[in-house]
């Protein structure tokens, strides 16, 4: 397989759930879908020394690129929560929402935790490789961020670890 096919390969099988992951850490779908396009572009013209693990390159220029976007805005308009596919009414889409409205609450590096951590079922260690913090800092920042959502979200606490 040539490496341009290799990486297209790569995008068709992990666009959506990077997608996903770019959404739920920036809280907009359209900064989701830029910071992506981004991150691929990136990845597109390194792909030759990062194949080996293109995902976790990828969601490292993600998290790197949200927050310094954040960092020089010092600002972010949250939209609706993301789009969903499934477009349930039950009381678990209720709580997707719940739960999408609380993590745009917040701050950038807790969000990235909680996603990489949750969302991406990641280790602690390939999370702290990602955002370039110590283990430590990662449990920390997942202890807080969780706290956190109990204060803005009661109504998730059942669901919350």
């Amino acid at each position: 397989m040539t490496d341009s096919a290799a990486f297209e390969a790569f995008v068709a099988a992990w666009h959506p759930r990077l997608l996903r992951a770019a959404i739920l850490i920036s809280g907009d779908r359209h900064l989701a879908e830029d910071v992506l396009q981004d991150a691929l572009l990136k990845l597109a013209r390194r792909w030759p020394k990062v194949h080996t693990d293109p995902a976790g390159y990828v969601r490292t220029t993600l998290y790197r690129d949200v927050a310094s976007r954040w960092r020089r805005r010092r600002e972010f308009a949250y939209g609706q929560p993301p789009d969903h596919a499934d477009h349930d009414t039950s009381e678990a889409s209720d709580l997707k929402v719940v739960f999408a409205r609380a993590l745009a609450r917040l701050p950038v590096k807790q969000r990235a935790v909680l996603v990489l951590r949750f969302y991406e079922d990641l280790p602690v260690g390939e999370v702290a490789a990602i955002l370039g913090v110590s283990p430590g800092t990662v449990k920390s920042q997942t202890h807080a961020a969780l706290k956190r959502l109990r204060e803005v979200a009661p109504e998730l606490e059942e669901v919350l670890i």
